[in-house]
């Protein structure tokens, strides 16, 4: 709460860092909840340029037009549509802004941003003009730390490190999604959820949405409490690496265990799941 307050007061971007699940996405959702302003989203993939959350040119749809249209092509204008920065900026209200898992694109896409972050404005030479911000958006940005952002960008932001919830909490967050859920069934989950997660030299560690999947799998499986850390069943609704899996069947079992072991588990269970 210091953080997002801190970074609303100095007019800074809030850079939260942390774990895939851990709500990096939600808090910026919650924080234009508690505002009472709109949430505009610029998802960013690997091939993402900053040039796109600005605006885009439609120079296809102008030759298409010039070609077989009746309208006049000569006003340019039309053929500019603004990205989520754009459309923010405009906005006749403040909004909040989330570019969402900003270290999936290339390593200059930061710095691409740096001016337009600062100066609230970008400069759209095909229509000779200026677009300024109504309202400095209050402009949240998320990262999984799989690439490391560069210096320049860092030092203009507010930071804040999101910890993966203790069991403590995520009792409290699957009990959000789960409330009538078994006790005793909750438990030994848990119990064996932060067990795979401390096992050293786990590639992808299970998340927060891969716990709350598995106690559906597990409920509506009719599987008994005693038997999850024992049989450790469904056991890829938690692991999604080959690698993984292995390891933790090896681990957990000493390698004793054959391979196919929790996949036949799963064969035998399946009945339980038709309809």
């Amino acid at each position: 709460m210091n953080s997002v307050n801190i970074a609303i007061a100095l007019q800074k971007p809030l850079l939260l860092k942390g774990e895939p699940g851990t709500g990096k996405t939600m808090l910026a959702q919650s924080i234009a909840d508690a505002l009472g302003l709109k949430l505009i989203i610029w998802n960013i993939k690997s091939t993402t340029k900053a040039q796109e959350g600005l605006y885009v040119y439609d120079t296809v749809q102008r030759l298409y037009d010039s070609q077989f249209g009746e309208g006049d092509v000569s006003d340019i204008k039309q053929y500019i549509k603004l990205g989520k920065l754009g459309e923010a900026f405009v906005s006749d209200e403040q909004v909040v802004l989330l570019i969402d898992e900003i270290d999936k694109a290339d390593l200059e896409f930061p710095n691409d941003l740096l001016w337009e972050l600062d100066q609230m404005s970008f400069y759209i030479p095909e229509t000779k003009e200026t677009i300024t911000a109504k309202h400095r958006p209050i402009v949240i940005i998320t990262s999984n730390a799989e690439k490391e952002l560069p210096d320049a960008f860092l030092r203009r932001c507010i930071f804040h490190y999101i910890a993966f919830p203790a069991p403590e909490e995520m009792e409290k967050i699957v009990r959000v999604h789960h409330p009538n859920i078994e006790k005793k069934l909750l438990e030994q989950a848990m119990e064996t959820f932060y067990m795979l997660r401390s096992i050293p030299n786990i590639q992808k560690k299970p998340s927060t949405s891969e716990l709350i999947d598995w106690l559906q799998a597990l409920v509506v499986g009719g599987i008994k409490p005693s038997k999850i850390k024992q049989d450790l069943p469904f056991l890829g609704v938690l692991l999604k690496k080959n690698e993984d899996l292995d390891l933790v069947l090896n681990e957990v079992y000493n390698k004793t265990r054959n391979k196919n072991a929790n996949s036949t588990y799963i064969g035998s269970s399946i009945n339980r799941f038709r309809v």
